[in-house]
């Protein structure tokens, strides 16, 4: 499953295009006044600007699977990444076979590099901007994810992801490629402690030659 667009709300449209396109390297594809959009590698993350927003979505990038540290260098000299109990910057999902690294955008939102060592995605050289390869993740927050979870199986032919204990607590719909992320009302975006909620979005996936398009 492939994750090909998200559209997600911003306060300020002016302060979400200087980081994304000074900070991340993003290129832009397309504004106006009222939205933007980049590609963030073959996927397209776009931002609708509703100056009433006060809440923080989060959403995670496919990196090479090999270039964990070189992104870690480049990250560093461009944003603050979230420092965890251990004092490393570094998750390891043993189950799911991936490294990560978080960090904030300007508005909060909370941003994921994703290291995933089942794809074969390996590139040589440093890390940079064209490294980003996709948006591999989009959280979902819902009364009962696992609910929502076999309703989206009914209805679009998608699958639970088969390494990850999926409850009414979280699940993960998709593969490697692309995962929706579904969780329940104030469970804390980890590493930290912000509690999730609800926000507008829609989302537009490739799965088995199928577009979906989906709204939350």
């Amino acid at each position: 499953m492939k994750i090909d667009q998200i559209q997600i709300k911003t306060n300020d449209i002016q302060k979400t295009k200087s980081f994304y396109q000074n900070v991340l390297g993003l290129f832009i594809l397309e504004e106006d006044t009222k939205w933007i959009t980049f590609q963030a590698g073959s996927s397209i993350l776009k931002f609708i600007e509703d100056p009433q927003f006060n809440s923080i979505y989060h959403f995670a990038f496919n990196i090479p699977e090999n270039q964990l540290e070189e992104a870690i260098q480049w990250s560093k000299d461009k944003v603050d990444l979230i420092v965890l109990e251990d004092k490393s910057v570094v998750t390891h999902f043993e189950n799911w076979n991936a490294h990560s690294l978080y960090f904030y955008d300007h508005n909060g939102n909370l941003l994921e590099f994703i290291a995933r060592h089942d794809l074969e995605n390996e590139q040589l050289g440093e890390f940079k901007p064209e490294s980003i390869l996709s948006i591999s993740e989009i959280g979902i927050v819902t009364e009962n994810p696992l609910e929502l979870g076999n309703q989206l199986i009914e209805e679009h032919g998608l699958h639970f992801f088969s390494q990850n204990t999926n409850t009414e607590k979280f699940s993960a719909i998709g593969d490697h490629e692309g995962l929706l992320i579904l969780v329940q009302p104030t469970r804390n975006w980890y590493p930290t402690q912000i509690p999730s909620e609800s926000n507008p979005t829609i989302i537009t996936l490739e799965n088995n030659e199928n577009i979906i398009e989906l709204k939350f």
